[in-house]
């Protein structure tokens, strides 16, 4: 069971509300044991197999969120509980193509968070390939390291976007200077 205390989710929402996100990565303390809340592959969230309903909470949740190798945790500084992340922990599910005051191009993501994200050097698009069915998976660093999956209308999106890359041989998206291949 989850030991948060009642001060520590206030605290925790008033960062959320405000914009600044914790220092989880520089929070370390033991295993306190696994939770059961489940992040499904399309953003839902669930605690006992019931969905988090309230945005407000998830955006906690997610505020509190870090990944080490291939496991994900909910951490306070005393407290650090394992939970289960199907594919990614966030899901893009907006996309606005700009033009900056340069020219450049800028691609706008939008979290099921909430965040608003800008694929570049910082904030890299990957596409992962299954071997098994080759249907590709989009994702887009978010924070540290927790990814997006894009969407299948993100996707659709950003594809109606791509153009021949350097090589001429793959299709892909600039954003903030870096090309992106999707294929």
């Amino acid at each position: 069971m989850l030991q948060l205390s009642l001060d520590d989710i206030r605290a925790g929402a008033e960062r959320a509300r405000g914009g600044g996100l914790p220092p989880v990565e520089r929070w370390d303390p033991p295993l306190s044991g696994d939770i059961d809340i489940r992040i499904a592959r399309d953003g839902t969230w669930y605690h006992e197999g019931g969905s988090i309903e309230r945005l407000e909470l998830v955006q906690l949740f997610a505020s509190l969120l870090k990944r080490e190798k291939d496991e994900y945790f909910l951490v306070t500084p005393v407290e650090k509980w394992r939970i289960e992340v199907e594919d990614a922990p966030f899901v893009a599910v907006a996309l606005q193509a700009e033009t900056d005051e340069r020219g450049d191009s800028r691609l706008v993501f939008t979290t099921n968070t909430g965040d608003q994200v800008v694929a570049g050097p910082d904030h890299p698009l990957r596409v992962s390939v299954d071997p098994d069915s080759a249907e590709p998976s989009p994702y887009l660093l978010v924070r540290r390291n927790l990814e997006a999956l894009l969407s299948r209308p993100v996707f659709y999106q950003l594809a109606e976007l791509a153009v021949p890359g350097p090589s001429g041989t793959t299709y892909g998206v600039t954003s903030q200077g870096v090309f992106f291949p999707l294929a």
